[in-house]
């Protein structure tokens, strides 16, 4: 029987299992206990993240069934996948709405309400008036519906109305026109002036409906309806690696090939008349997989995730400062402090900004020679980029590793790029057939050398709402090493070994299946053997079939996890010892962190890589053992609090259920963030 035929049961299909993970946002948008305001931006998550899915998943798997390459097996597997996707899209869209309208109408018992263009009074409507001419006037731009042969075209994932003129005299003759919702210049929320002691919001939608007699004056007296719709595109750039273009150019002109992407989804204002619908569809050419959608009013529910606090700090989460380790506030230089002494930080509960001042000194630092780093996604005002700036102006060798490739963060990339390029930085755009995903900075020093390792991006933004470690040393042989992965990634071809660093595609699938095997070994000899484990994703055949086997030989797992997942939980035999919670919190869980039990000697292990065939395979990952036993305990206690969480933490069971984790009440972030603050008031 092949591994294939073995796993059929006992793995859950990747993007099956996404869903199960998206769906467990929507599940804290309904928790009563959550404050209405962050229930809000949950929603506003689940559908941001939905749209991405089918823009980049549900298209790759169109895109292979189109192909005609794969085999009949294989096309029938995807097929059924996507017909589970769009089951569950189904599923989850009905429970969707109803927990829009719950957080809505709960709010209202807040005095924040919704209205609509037919609920307005006589001051609103002036008001509203005067912000079409002040603010809305030259943005909205109807184009004929007989005039456009191929929807297509249209900018995808943006906000649509198709609005319906009918002659008030003549009911027979309508005109059809499309109109784009200038949400992105706008913004998609209107605050318009109070009333009855509300505080009252509109959807920039029905601002647009309410101002039709003006948009389309000069026509004879009119009827208006109007119904939304979006589309999806596959997001896949087209990249000519044969053009006769430098790799930052070939990778923009793929960018702007989004814009010419495919339809793969279509969701439409479920009371859209039939008729209607039809001239959309006749418009767009989707193919018998492709979703269609019957929504609600409003589509572009990413947008809660801006919704208009009106002043309302009660609704949301109580404010946890960015704290700042007391070593990152002394008067002695940091560079010095971390060759003393391994140091860390784990955001957001610490500050970035502690980062930013290590870059900031060897920037200065006269014995600081030369700079390396890995950047795989920029912030759009980076303090990372300014200080890589300022160490090359200071005459400072800097060597920065662009990954142009981080889908959706191309742009940025490529502009901060050109910039660096401009101030004499060293760009390197990765490596041809691999992404660089490794967080990783080298400084070369007469005094010593120091390397940094993360399993988050250096972007001020993601730092703030995403938990990640980043680890500061100086041991000669990680430095060594970190230093040898810049100069694989500048002649891949070379043959490197790593004897401290797991590194992929090199070594790091084999290492970590020979960390397993040690733990089975242990296991069947009597001797304590477990894993517990942090990390976002575990889809790889080969890494599943291990845990199995660790589990059925009496190795016990724990895993605290954060998206998809192929492993099933609980099966007799085969994963009874096999225990795993998702987190989903204010905070995006997002460190990856290793520990094996190793026969008592334990092994820490933190960095970059999920484990999928992508991060194993395709991309260049570094995970680095950890020594310093502060760092260890602070690893340690970090998946233990996740293991017992009992506020956030769900039962990821493969089956979608996910229910959550029964105990005291134990919320895993607010306890760690009470650690770190008591640390640092002790200090």
């Amino acid at each position: 029987m092949s591994k294939e035929d073995r796993l059929k049961d006992l793995y859950v299909r990747r993007d099956v299992s996404w869903m199960y993970f998206n769906h467990r946002i929507l599940q804290e948008a309904e928790k009563e206990n959550i404050p209405l305001l962050e229930r809000l931006s949950f929603l506003g998550i689940y559908s941001n993240n939905l749209d991405e899915f089918f823009r980049v998943r549900v298209a790759s798997l169109n895109r292979v069934i189109a192909s005609g390459d794969a085999t009949k097996k294989v096309q029938q597997e995807l097929k059924k996948t996507i017909k589970t996707i769009n089951l569950l899209n189904e599923e989850y869209s009905k429970e969707y709405t109803k927990a829009t309208r719950d957080v809505f109408e709960e709010l209202e018992t807040h005095n924040i309400r919704l209205l609509n263009e037919t609920q307005l009074n006589e001051e609103q409507q002036k008001w509203l008036k005067q912000f079409y001419y002040d603010r809305l006037n030259g943005y909205t731009n109807p184009i004929w519906l007989s005039a456009i042969k191929n929807l297509s075209k249209l900018e995808d994932n943006r906000i649509y109305l198709l609005v319906e003129m009918t002659d008030s005299k003549d009911g027979h003759k309508t005109r059809y026109a499309v109109i784009k919702v200038p949400d992105k210049s706008l913004g998609r929320w209107v605050k318009i002036p109070s009333s009855d002691g509300y505080d009252n919001i509109m959807y920039l939608d029905d601002v647009i409906r309410f101002a039709f007699p003006i948009i389309f004056i000069g026509f004879k007296e009119c009827n208006f309806k109007a119904y939304s719709f979006k589309f999806t595109k596959d997001a896949e750039m087209e990249v000519d690696n044969e053009a006769d273009y430098g790799t930052m150019e070939r990778i923009a002109i793929g960018v702007d090939s989004r814009k010419r992407g495919e339809p793969i989804r279509f969701i439409y204002d479920r009371e859209m008349p039939k008729e209607m619908q039809k001239k959309i569809l006749e418009r767009l050419d989707l193919k018998e997989l492709d979703t269609t959608l019957a929504g609600g009013r409003y589509q572009n529910h990413k947008d809660l995730m801006k919704f208009p606090s009106c002043g309302h700090t009660d609704l949301q989460y109580p404010s946890w400062q960015h704290l700042m380790k007391p070593e990152f506030l002394a008067e002695k230089s940091i560079l010095d402090l971390i060759r003393e002494k391994d140091r860390f930080i784990h955001v957001p509960y610490h500050s970035f900004d502690s980062y930013i001042r290590v870059l900031h000194e060897a920037a200065l630092k006269p014995e600081v020679k030369e700079i390396k780093t890995t950047l795989y996604r920029l912030a759009k005002d980076s303090k990372v980029v300014k200080a890589l700036i300022c160490a090359a102006r200071n005459g400072k060798k800097v060597t920065a590793v662009v990954e142009l490739l981080a889908r959706f963060d191309e742009e940025s990339n490529i502009k901060w790029s050109k910039r660096m390029q401009e101030e004499g930085v060293n760009v390197i755009f990765g490596v041809e057939g691999l992404k660089v995903h490794s967080k990783l900075l080298y400084i070369s020093s007469k005094k010593g050398d120091i390397a940094c390792i993360g399993t988050g991006n250096f972007h001020e933004g993601n730092a703030k709402v995403y938990t990640d470690y980043l680890m500061m040393t100086a041991r000669p042989a990680i430095v060594g090493e970190v230093a040898r992965v810049f100069q694989f990634i500048d002649r891949p071809f070379q043959q490197v070994r790593f004897n401290q660093l797991l590194v992929s595609p090199n070594s790091m699938k084999n290492r970590l299946l020979r960390l397993f095997d040690t733990e089975i070994k242990n296991a069947k000899e009597g001797k304590e053997a477990w894993v517990k484990m942090k990390i976002n994703h575990i889809t790889d055949a080969d890494m599943v079939t291990k845990i199995y086997e660790a589990s059925q030989a009496g190795v016990k797992i724990d895993i605290v996890l954060r998206g998809n997942c192929s492993l099933v939980p609980g099966i007799p035999g085969v994963s009874d010892n096999i225990h795993i919670v998702g987190i989903i919190d204010r905070y995006l869980e997002h460190s990856r962190i290793l520990i094996f039990c190793n026969g008592g000697r334990r092994k820490f292990f933190l960095g970059s890589a999920d484990w999928m065939p992508r991060n194993l395979e395709n991309r260049i990952e570094v995970m680095t053992p950890v020594y310093d036993d502060d760092l260890k305990a602070d690893l340690l206690r970090t998946v233990e609090y996740g293991l017992k969480d009992t506020t956030n933490g769900r039962l990821v069971d493969g089956k979608g259920t996910d229910t959550i984790q029964q105990g005291e009440p134990f919320r895993s972030q607010e306890e760690l963030y009470k650690v770190y603050l008591k640390e640092n008031n002790n200090e």
